[in-house]
């Protein structure tokens, strides 16, 4: 046997197996069964049971309602989804149990809760349909209203939904492609058909076709979009209305940056740990305002590839540069401004308090003060934002005359709509303020009149307002008092009049209560009239934080204005790596410059020891590259940028034990995806390819990958490739356009000293000891490892250079007079130093040696 609340229970639960249910019960959310246990273990909170009918106790976990935002988190961040069953009618209104359903189902994308959202990045919502090589794409951002759809090739998919990063995927088949560290849920099946799908989109934007949202020919497009749309339906339905309008984006308009580029550049985290702190965005990141932030880090997302476009924001980013005055008084602004883009969609979906609508009247009134120094200027790209920017008076003026200036944020309680506002409000406020003065006046004037100085007035939930007197003063009472509680050392009474006031009191606080929250809802609903005007305000507010941003940005750092051109070459002088830079101490980084192009330099192979900054170098020109293409200056003395359609990288060693991929096969997997995606208008940088095999597995491959960039008529495209294997230098006399450079290196009796500077020519040691001494490896073994370096040099006879011509069959391994010549007339002694030049000629010497005792031995 089972209690009627159990069974209501059980039958709500039915219709969400899948989620946790929490379940309100009085002040607390209550969890039973499997969630009770899950929710006791994921919060750490007690588990305990609770009797549900005879000898029938079942587990449970609750929480109190008033702390759900500081549990939900918890459980969102682990992957649950959590459905919120709330009591919606009184007690004692319903037979039986309070009437209860499920008003919410909260899921990693569609939190709105403050605290569970980061302010400087959206939390996507996407919902992916493939069919064959095709996938319809859509995402929304319900705290903003943003709501995107497109029809992209399968193989362009992954990409997207890097630069997404999206907090949650609704998709119709979760094996075609790895979403393995993201939130998968099912897309609802009103997406299973592109006619219930076109339906269900005409009926939410309440239109009679959907040409003019530019879907028309996307079937997969529409289909994902009203994916969303249902799902919000079914879990979030107030966010649904603060989806106004739906835009189609083209992945042909900006660079497509994968996961490997945006982590190897270490666009939003640095380091292996996902460190924020020294990242690409927090070092352009000067923005005052959330949308700013977010706006700035989909600009580094999505570098253009247009240069019209990138010409006038650069030109914005120019005129904040150029003018610190103008540039000062808007920061001084725009810290005044809140996140309006996300409040004015809290006030859409019925969800704002009254300090976000007071925050959004003192933002829009610092509007008018940014017009003022944008209007008027002859940069007609500031000027058209300053006319852009509406000063919304009305929307001010409604909520400065309906709110008080520090309201509660318990709408209800009478301390929210100010006086003046509503007649009928004010009529309440007034019978409740007389009634209330009888009642305080009420203690004072029974006192005179009983003579009873102790008598006091008081009121509890239970009887109400109640006199109460001692009982060595009962003699004094008057025969109109009506006697309600004996205590052990008093008594309670009331009398007619008190307890007409009181029902005054009360009907008039119940009153104002429902009247204050219907004159609330009606405010937000005004304020909602104007949603799509502020939500463009906010958009022009992002921009100009951005641009200011990135100019400010430029004067701390001295970076300069690069030259955009629709050229194929990549001139840098002076170019310094944005966030090493910032590593060490101001003057320490050493500059260096960078040319690149189809029709010279079109393959860099760069050699050098370890730590001598290769990695680092080419970074920074793909960093440079990038940082032009969002409209910023870049860090060099000078700088002329021919655009590229992506970047491409394969840095570091990385396994995916996950998937079974050792780290050479990931290593492998990465550069087949760059070699069958790139073009000739692309910018490849590859950083010890063939290093997670055997030596000559690594350099044939290696070699491999430069001859086909070189040669392949679609790519031959601009590329720096970092390497150990000294034999690749000799590229450079097969292909005119491969040059090779290396890192110098300065050697003394001490050792050597990494200088850091990239210049022309070959390396042809690695110094791999002498970084192994730097990193603390015991004396010994040190030591060890320089013997055994003698030896394998010794017994191999010749290092790279000379080995090269041996496996090119020009050296038979008996020597004559004439072929060692040819061994002498090869060596490139300009590019060696001069401790080099010794060990090339110990090293002959040796040669000579043994091929003399082996003609003895003959």
């Amino acid at each position: 046997m089972t209690t009627p609340a159990r069974l209501q229970y059980l039958k709500i639960k039915e219709q969400y197996s899948e989620e946790i249910l929490f379940f309100r019960m009085g002040d607390f959310y209550e969890t039973f069964d499997d969630d009770a246990e899950i929710v006791s273990r994921v919060l750490e909170i007690a588990l305990t049971s609770r009797e549900f009918g005879k000898s029938n106790r079942i587990p449970m976990a609750g929480i109190p309602y008033h702390s759900l935002n500081n549990y939900l988190g918890r459980l969102i961040n682990k992957g649950y989804k959590v459905a919120l069953c709330e009591q919606v009618s009184d007690v004692g209104e319903s037979k039986g149990p309070v009437d209860r359903k499920v008003v919410r189902v909260v899921t990693a994308g569609t939190v709105v809760e403050d605290n569970m959202l980061d302010p400087k990045t959206n939390n996507y919502l996407a919902a992916i349909v493939i069919e064959e090589q095709q996938a319809g794409l859509s995402y929304t951002d319900i705290t903003t209203g943003q709501f995107y759809t497109s029809q992209i090739p399968m193989d362009k998919l992954e990409a997207q939904l890097s630069i997404l990063t999206p907090g949650e995927i609704l998709v119709n088949d979760a094996e075609l492609v790895d979403f393995s560290s993201t939130n998968i849920s099912n897309i609802p099946k009103v997406s299973e058909s592109v006619e219930s799908s076109t339906t269900t989109l005409k009926s939410h934007f309440k239109v009679h076709s959907l040409d003019s949202f530019g879907i028309k020919n996307s079937p997969l497009a529409i289909r994902a979009a009203a994916g969303i749309i249902g799902y919000l339906q079914n879990n979030q339905p107030e966010a649904v209305s603060t989806l106004h309008s739906i835009k189609s984006f083209s992945i042909e308009t900006y660079m497509v940056l994968d996961r490997q580029t945006s982590h190897n550049l270490e666009l939003f985290q640095s380091g292996r740990w996902g460190d924020q702190d020294t990242s690409l965005f927090t070092v352009l990141n000067k923005t005052f305002t959330p949308m700013g932030s977010r706006l700035l880090r989909e600009w580094i997302s999505r570098p253009l590839i247009e240069i019209k476009p990138l010409e006038r924001r650069q030109k914005t980013v120019d005129w904040f540069y150029s003018n610190s005055t103008a540039r000062q008084k808007v920061a001084l602004v725009l810290r005044r401004i809140s996140d309006i883009e996300r409040l004015i969609n809290k006030t859409k979906s019925g969800s704002a308090t009254p300090n976000d609508l007071i925050a959004i009247k003192e933002s829009l009134a610092e509007i008018p003060k940014i017009k003022e120094v944008l209007i008027d200027n002859t940069i007609r790209e500031i000027n058209n934002i300053g006319n852009k920017l509406l000063d919304h008076q009305e929307i001010i003026e409604l909520i400065e005359n309906s709110l008080v200036n520090e309201p509660s944020q318990n709408v209800g309680d009478g301390k929210v709509i100010k006086l003046g506002y509503s007649v009928e409000l004010d009529e309440l406020r007034s019978d409740a303020g007389s009634a209330i003065d009888y009642i305080s006046s009420l203690e004072k004037d029974e006192r005179q009149r009983t003579g009873i100085k102790s008598l006091k007035v008081s009121y509890n939930k239970v009887f109400g307002y109640y006199i109460e007197v001692s009982k060595t003063h009962i003699s004094k009472v008057p025969s109109d008092y009506i006697r309600r509680q004996t205590l052990a050392n008093s008594e309670r009474f009331i009398t007619p009049q008190m307890k007409e006031y009181e029902s005054r009191v009360l009907s008039a606080k119940d009153k104002i209560n429902e009247l204050e929250k219907t004159i609330y809802r009606q405010v937000c609903v005004e304020l909602s009239g104007s949603y799509e005007n502020i939500l463009n305000t906010a958009a022009f507010i992002a921009n100009i934080d951005v641009v200011r941003s990135l100019a400010e940005v430029a004067i701390l750092n001295k970076y300069v204005k690069p030259a955009l051109k629709n050229e194929t070459s990549i001139v840098i002088k002076g170019g310094r790596h944005p966030t090493v830079e910032k590593l060490v101490q101001y003057g320490e980084f050493v500059p260096n410059d960078a040319e690149l192009s189809n029709d010279d330099a079109q393959l860099i192979v760069l050699t050098g020891p370890n730590m001598s900054g290769k990695s680092t170098y080419i970074r920074q020109v793909a960093l440079i590259v990038l940082m032009a293409q969002i409209g910023s200056f870049v860090p060099a003395s000078d700088a002329k940028i021919g655009l590229v359609d992506r970047i491409f990288t394969r840095v570091g060693l990385n396994d995916d034990i996950a998937v079974g991929q050792s780290t050479f096969m990931v290593e492998m997997v990465e550069t087949a995806s760059i070699l069958n995606q790139a073009t000739n208008k692309s910018l490849i940088v590859l950083d010890e390819v063939g290093r997670g095999t055997s030596t000559y597995d690594g350099l044939a491959i290696a070699q491999s990958i430069i001859e086909y960039i070189s040669s392949n008529s679609r790519l031959k495209c601009r590329t720096l490739f970092a390497t150990h294997y000294h034999e690749l230098i000799s590229m450079a006399d097969k292909f005119s356009l491969v040059k090779n450079y290396n890192v110098l290196v300065s050697e003394n009796k001490d050792g050597v000293v990494f200088l850091h500077n990239i210049v022309p020519g070959a390396a042809t040691r690695s110094y791999g000891i002498h970084v192994a001494k730097l990193a603390g490896l015991p004396q010994e073994v040190v030591k060890r490892a320089n013997h055994i370096l003698n030896e394998l040099e010794s017994v191999d006879g010749t290092t790279t250079q000379t080995r090269d011509i041996i496996h090119a069959g020009q050296l038979s391994f008996r020597l004559s007079e004439s072929k060692l010549l040819e061994i002498v007339k090869s060596l490139k002694l300009e590019n060696m130093t001069p401790l080099e030049a010794i060990t090339k000629l110990y090293e002959l010497k040796e040669l000579v040696n043994e091929n003399e005792q082996d003609r003895s031995r003959k």
